[in-house]
């Protein structure tokens, strides 16, 4: 009975962590616009082929072994024929004739994205140089950990099936979040906790213990 009053009261004295730190809506932080409609299935049409379209190229690739050049060549002799035929038929069966879609054409679609890759790798270039230069210790050890272990799977997966995962966790996950954002947020905060627990008593242990200064000093004398 104490042991779990004492956890719900730490619960309710504990601020609940935001996924990604945020203070936003989930849309505003991955940029509003199309891509976050991308992302968050707001479009569908457009999140489901892109979604179908990558699994078709890895399975060319990976399971039949396509070669580049003669799946880059095939796609265009079978593109080049639809058009000639849809073109050829729509003047006898009143068709629209092709044309490309004005989502492509929009200038404002590519300025988002590249707006939004601009600020993003802007803002990762900002927080590696403020990480590797030993300013957040915590965060170090943390990137380092979490580089070794995607080294390690990067060695026995191929580069195809680790991009083609890590699109797919960009289609799933931040859709799959918006939908049970409170049930991860309460998730994040309780891992949150225990890691600066487990932090603290590292850095009592094994950081505190390191000398520091020592050769600044030398210098100084």
């Amino acid at each position: 009975m104490n042991a779990s009053s004492s956890s719900d009261s730490d619960h309710g004295s504990a601020p609940r962590t935001r996924f990604f730190g945020r203070e936003k809506p989930l849309h505003a932080v991955l940029g509003g616009g199309r891509v976050a409609d991308v992302l968050l299935w707001k479009d569908t049409r457009i999140s489901a082929a892109i979604l179908f379209g990558s699994a078709a190229i890895w399975f060319l690739f990976e399971v039949v072994e396509y070669n580049f050049v003669t799946l880059f060549c095939h796609i265009f002799i079978t593109t080049m024929l639809v058009i000639f035929i849809w073109s050829t038929g729509a003047d006898f069966f009143n068709w629209n004739p092709p044309s490309i879609p004005k989502i492509i054409l929009e200038d404002s679609a590519i300025r988002d994205v590249a707006s939004i890759i601009h600020k993003k790798f802007n803002y990762f270039l900002s927080e590696l140089l403020y990480v590797a230069s030993g300013n957040n210790p915590k965060l170090f050890f943390l990137t380092i950990v979490s580089l070794w272990i995607i080294s390690v799977i990067g060695s026995s997966v191929s580069t195809l099936n680790l991009l083609f995962f890590g699109l797919l966790c960009l289609e799933i996950l931040p859709f799959l979040y918006e939908k049970y954002e409170d049930e991860v947020d309460d998730l994040v905060s309780k891992i949150n906790r225990r890691m600066k627990r487990r932090y603290k008593k590292f850095e009592v242990e094994v950081l505190g213990k390191i000398p520091r200064g020592t050769v600044k000093d030398q210098k100084i004398k």
